[in-house]
């Protein structure tokens, strides 16, 4: 099985070194971690038919997430770790864990084995070479502009530049290079719409052939078309809107958030994380991993 990042796992450990950490929050925190751990284990160990293993999957994500957003950061008797749970990424990196977990328990026979990576990954976005007539620079001065992905499909790539045959003072880069990439979003605005889409742009000029998809739990946007952009696809997890501004306001102290805890649990309660939102991403992907793609072209009798 591949080698899997615990993006969200190294974000908990982190906090609890925080020197910021309230005193009362530490023994939460500690408590939130055994609480990860057993998450793990519990994807982990689930097998069966694909139909199952998502369904199941998703249901342990709801129910862990649930638990971090309102019995660890909610809840706390302190501000801090609602104040700044979108510097800590606390919530949004269980969504970065949990996606190679779904995409390799859905597809563990198309995956296995290929030497890709899956999960959090810098890969290329372009190559540029600094170096002019009057100046030389080993290699060309190859160097390399790269992007940090959430969630990406890649492979390792190492590029070798020279201008000898023989490779003589060559330079060596390495990178990796994306075949599948996704950010996660706790909430999608407009200025994050329009940044991915020129990320977009940007793998697929490097790999003509890669897809790239924006996945958010919650709408905070007028929704924009991705037919003029290189986005394949905006999926919303929750398919909802973010609790609106007036009512959030409510949330910034640890008395209003007491007050108003019901709203909150009962938002989350309503708007789930849905097991169709990824079951469509894991479409997208069962198309790209697929042994038997020209098949289903000559069955539809176009492409």
């Amino acid at each position: 099985m591949l080698s899997l990042p615990t993006p969200h796992g190294d974000k908990l450990k982190a906090l609890l070194e925080n020197g910021n950490l309230p005193r009362v929050d530490k023994p939460r925190v500690e408590a939130a971690i055994d609480r990860y751990e057993k998450w793990l284990e519990e994807l982990r160990a689930i097998k069966g038919e694909y139909e199952d293993v998502v369904s199941k999957m998703v249901s342990l994500l709801n129910t862990y997430k649930t638990y971090l957003e309102v019995d660890l950061i909610f809840d706390s008797s302190e501000d801090f770790l609602y104040r700044q749970k979108g510097q800590l990424k606390l919530d949004s990196s269980v969504i970065e864990e949990f996606l190679p977990w779904l995409v390799l328990k859905a597809f563990p026979d198309q995956l296995n084995d290929r030497d890709l990576t899956l999960g959090p990954a810098t890969c290329l976005s372009s190559v540029r070479f600094e170096s002019s007539i009057t100046m030389s620079k080993p290699g060309g001065g190859i160097e390399l502009r790269q992007k940090n992905h959430d969630f990406a499909i890649s492979r390792k790539l190492f590029l070798k530049s020279s201008h000898q045959p023989d490779f003589k003072m060559a330079v060596v880069k390495e990178t990796n290079i994306a075949y599948v990439a996704a950010e996660c979003k706790t909430n999608l605005d407009k200025t994050m719409f329009q940044e991915a889409a020129a990320t977009a742009l940007d793998v697929k000029t490097v790999v003509p052939g890669a897809k790239y998809y924006l996945l958010c739990e919650w709408l905070d946007m007028t929704p924009i078309s991705t037919a003029t952009t290189a986005i394949d696809e905006v999926i919303i997890l929750r398919k909802a809107r973010r609790i609106p501004s007036n009512v959030r306001e409510h949330f910034n102290t640890v008395q209003g958030r007491k007050e108003n805890r019901d709203i909150f649990v009962e938002y989350l309660e309503k708007h789930p994380l849905k097991e169709e939102s990824f079951k469509r991403f894991l479409d997208h992907i069962r198309r790209l991993v697929s042994d038997s793609q020209e098949n289903d072209i000559l069955e539809r009798g176009y492409f």
